[in-house]
Order: structure tokens, then C-alpha cells, then sequence
């Protein structure tokens, strides 16, 4: 199966599964970007990507795209990369990135756990999630399971790479990105477009199931909220994430 986006020559070919509500997917462009840095720091052995930010300054239109990954700051272990995706043709990008890359070193310690593996675990065996339609056909999330734990907890199991070099990082990205839409105090009254992305890993990710706690807060006298969740395996929390809306009032249907 081909990837999300696909290379040709020095622009990424988005495919339809990388299309969300308007424009593509902000997890999809989000993790593009990871991605792009990821296989960078690989090349440069500089480790492993463990954060992002991301910065969604309009929406991304279908067509071909390109990556700016370039490295602005390296001290010790870790290192900043910063980057940009524009549209081909235009001069302004839709959106930007800057990732955090740190070199793996073990540290003398004795061993430890900060989680705890329940292989006994499995989110299959929970109701799947119905996905909303009418935002093209298809779309990012028809490559994605999604199931429902029925104890706040939501599953997620990407079908599809989302780009060649992408690491556990760009992986995590885009079920990230569903966090503030998951819980929204109104269902079906507005839309709530997230202006920005971070998102934190403190380990890599273990199996096929990225798993979310989520929370959502909306001001209505502002017209903006936030989101938030904690990241998860099987084997437990492995990061966190949090986004800033901006409320838009939902069409009236024609």
C-alpha cells in the first residue's frame, strides 16, 4: 500500500487520504513535517524526534507540496529543527514546524518502569468508533481504526505510512490531532479548527494502537477552546498533547 503522501522529485504528491474538513488533514501535514525532520536527524544521527509544534496558518490545499526540514540549534544531545510546507507555486507557506531531536544515551541508573505492561490488554476488542463523513471521499481518517474503550479512552491504529523516513513520531502525530474533537461540550453546533499542535513523547511507541485521554474546554464569549490528552500504548502513558482552537459556527445546512 502507498504511503499518505507520496515523493516525486522535491515535492510530496498528497493522496486522498490525506484530505480532512477543509483542505488536508491537520494531523496528516502535521506529521509530514515530522517526518521530513525525522529522516533528516537519521541521516545526521541526531537520534530521535520526541516533540513537535505545529502551526497551521491556513489551510492546506490538495496539491503538491514542499519541505523545508533544516536544523536551527544543536547542543549536547539534543537538537532543533525547524520546518515549512508550501504549496508548489506560492511563496507563503500553510503551515510550519519545529521539532525537538534528542540523541538516545542510557543512563547508570537501576532498572525502572514509569508504566506498566498489561499484554492482557487489547483495544480490538472494543466497539469500533463511527467516523464522520461528508469531508471527501476518502479521507485521512478512512486509514485509520478507531475504536472506543468506553472508559474515556479512545484507539487509534494507523493503516497507512504517512511518508518515506517517517519515524514513531510522525506516527503518533496525526491520532493526536482528533484530541480536541473527541470530547466537544457541543456536538454538532461548531467547528472547531485547531490553530496549533504540540505534541511530547518521553518513549517511542510499542505495537500498532495509539491511544488517547482527552479533554476539551471551548469559551464561547471568545470563540476560541483548547485540547489536550494523554498519550498511550498498551503498555501506558508514553507523551501527551495540546492544541488552541478557533470556533467557527457550523453551516446551516442549504
Amino acid at each position: 500500500m502507498p504511503d499518505v503522501f507520496e515523493k516525486d522529485g522535491e515535492v510530496w504528491i498528497p493522496s486522498d487520504y490525506a484530505r480532512g474538513p477543509r483542505g488536508l488533514q491537520g494531523g496528516a501535514v502535521s506529521a509530514l513535517m515530522a517526518a521530513e525532520v525525522e529522516a533528516l536527524a537519521a541521516e545526521q544521527d541526531l537520534g530521535a524526534a520526541v516533540s513537535i509544534t505545529a502551526w497551521f496558518l491556513r489551510p492546506t490545499p490538495h496539491k503538491p507540496l514542499r519541505g523545508a526540514p533544516r536544523i536551527t540549534a544543536r547542543a549536547g544531545r539534543a537538537s532543533v529543527f525547524d520546518n515549512a510546507l508550501t504549496p508548489e507555486g506560492e511563496d507563503t507557506p500553510c503551515a510550519l514546524a519545529r521539532v525537538t531531536v534528542i540523541r538516545p544515551r542510557p543512563i547508570d541508573a537501576p532498572p525502572f518502569e514509569t508504566y506498566v505492561v498489561d499484554t492482557a490488554f487489547d483495544p480490538a476488542a472494543h466497539p469500533l468508533r463511527p467516523i464522520p463523513r461528508g469531508f471527501g471521499d476518502p479521507w485521512f481518517m478512512d486509514v485509520t481504526e478507531v475504536r472506543y474503550g468506553g472508559d474515556g479512552r479512545f484507539w487509534f491504529k494507523p493503516l497507512m505510512e504517512i511518508a518515506s523516513g517517517g519515524g514513531p513520531l510522525s506516527r503518533v502525530v496525526g491520532p493526536a490531532d482528533w484530541s480536541h474533537g473527541l470530547v466537544r461540550p457541543l456536538p454538532n453546533t461548531f467547528i472547531d479548527p485547531n490553530v496549533t499542535l504540540t505534541v511530547e513523547l518521553y518513549r517511542p511507541p510499542r505495537g500498532d494502537w495509539i491511544g488517547l485521554e482527552p479533554q476539551a474546554r471551548w469559551d464561547r464569549d471568545q470563540g476560541t477552546g483548547a485540547g489536550r490528552a494523554v498519550l498511550k500504548d498498551v503498555h501506558g502513558d508514553l507523551g501527551s498533547v495540546s492544541m488552541a482552537v478557533a470556533l467557527l459556527r457550523m453551516p446551516s445546512p442549504e
